[in-house]
């Protein structure tokens, strides 16, 4: 698709905390792509995007709009790009765009952790602000089973080593990703690893189940069960008695969330399970498969 100026290749996905962000195709496709429950790259291999296409986009950006707070470096996982081009970029963001408040990639614990502490140290200050991190589950049988790549030790690691670098760490966990069968491994083991990371901002997605996804299979057969508003209100009353992070925004408001929750951990947590429970009591409204466009 021709942007006027931006050539984007197939899907765009963002961060909701990015939608009013310049955003730019650094890579295509993600360099992991073998998580069991997506399906956002399936039609995309993996590439890196000419370095001087970027700038020059970037270029083209800068001419068309007076100011550009916020650019998120897409596809999937952008930190894997080597640090030349990187810091390439963000100088170039730096200089021309100098208004910019923010530059932000989705990055996954492998390319973290393939960055050394001064080099996340040398993005952080040349204007990297944020790196969005999907956990998505602290318990291991199930990192192992939707083929996240990393034991959740090495994630953890890797979210330590954003945040000692300065730049904001972002993490998101799937709510229902073990299914009835392990939702409270699921819910107890998340808190404990997000604990240990502290990151800026959480944000709990609700799982959802894509066509042509191993987890698609393995709904169909009954190995995996999926949980209903309820259920999963209960699972997130769990994760949340076991996440002790202090500062930590809390958010449970995207589109796949039947449960809107929104709150600054610690200090909101006692409000966060009241509302929880209210919502277990039924005195407090779920929002319905039309709502959430199911």
């Amino acid at each position: 698709m021709n942007a006027g100026g931006i050539q984007y290749s197939g899907a765009v996905y963002r961060p909701p905390s990015e939608a009013y962000s310049l955003i730019i195709q650094a890579t295509l496709g993600c360099s992991h792509n073998k998580c069991a429950f997506c399906n956002m790259y399936k039609a995309k291999n993996f590439s890196v995007r000419p370095l001087q296409t970027v700038l020059a986009e970037l270029a083209w950006a800068r001419r068309q709009y007076a100011r550009i707070p916020r650019i998120f470096l897409a596809d999937g996982d952008a930190l894997i790009l080597p640090m030349d081009y990187l810091m390439t970029v963000l100088s170039f963001v730096r200089k021309n765009i100098p208004e910019c408040e923010r530059v932000s990639v989705y990055g996954s614990p492998k390319s973290i952790l393939g960055k050394s502490e001064e080099e996340l140290n040398r993005l952080h200050a040349e204007g990297l602000g944020m790196v969005y991190m999907g956990l998505e589950t602290g318990n291991e049988a199930l990192l192992k089973k939707f083929c996240k790549g990393q034991p959740v030790e090495e994630v953890i690691h890797a979210g330590k080593k954003i945040k000692n670098s300065g730049i904001a760490l972002s993490v998101t966990a799937i709510s229902g990703l073990g299914g009835l069968e392990n939702w409270e491994g699921h819910a107890v083991d998340t808190g404990k690893a997000l604990s240990a990371m502290n990151p800026d901002y959480i944000g709990l997605l609700t799982l959802r189940v894509y066509r042509g996804t191993p987890l698609a299979q393995w709904v169909e057969e009954g190995s995996i069960t999926l949980m209903d508003p309820l259920q999963l209100a209960r699972e997130t009353r769990l994760l949340l008695e076991n996440t002790d992070s202090e500062g930590s925004v809390f958010r449970s408001n995207h589109a796949s969330n039947y449960l809107v929750l929104k709150g600054t951990l610690n200090r909101d947590k006692p409000r966060l399970l009241a509302q929880l429970d209210e919502a277990l009591e039924g005195k407090r409204r779920f929002r319905s498969q039309v709502e959430l466009g199911f």
